[in-house]
């Protein structure tokens, strides 16, 4: 049983787990899989072949544009964009209004970042397409990362530099 808000609109043929809070106007298109225990704010859209897993945050007005994963106990902050094809790895925390885009500057599907895990994302940051972050990284606020990220490390910046 999930717990459904005011004026959604849920596609029938969604995969929803147990103990699912979902708020109010958000959209959930045709094959989404939510994970048990995970709580979605109002003003969602989650496109079609989005997974999420259990145990996970998407706060208000998250948007996913589709074929993308996103791990169990992850945590989407206020206004993320999480682009076609990107991966976020479990216990990764992405502060509010992070951008994740799948476009090349032709106009190429590349596919998104790719996340690891345990990895902590600070506000308004711009995750280029294809880009590979590894586990237990911490990007800072405000960074834009256009090239792969080590695992175990710290990055900041325009463009993001290792610390």
């Amino acid at each position: 049983m999930f717990i459904d808000g005011k004026y959604n609109v849920i596609s029938d043929k969604a995969q929803i787990g147990k103990d699912v809070i979902i708020g109010n106007f958000c959209v959930i298109h045709d094959g989404v899989v939510i994970g048990d225990n995970t709580v979605i704010k109002d003003f969602v859209e989650l496109r079609e072949g989005t997974i999420v897993g259990s145990n996970c945050l998407i706060d208000s007005r998250v948007s996913s544009s589709g074929n993308c994963k996103i791990g169990n106990g992850v945590t989407l902050r206020y206004d993320t964009i999480v682009a076609r094809g990107c991966d976020i790895g479990d216990n990764t925390y992405v502060c509010p209004r992070v951008m994740t885009n799948n476009l090349d500057a032709e106009g190429q599907q590349i596919g998104g970042a790719k996340i690891g895990e345990n990895c902590f994302i600070g506000t308004n940051v711009v995750l280029q397409h294809g880009i590979t972050i590894g586990d237990c990284v911490i990007i800072g606020a405000m960074s834009f990362v256009n090239k792969d990220c080590e695992s175990n490390a710290t990055y900041i910046g325009i463009p993001a530099k290792k610390k």
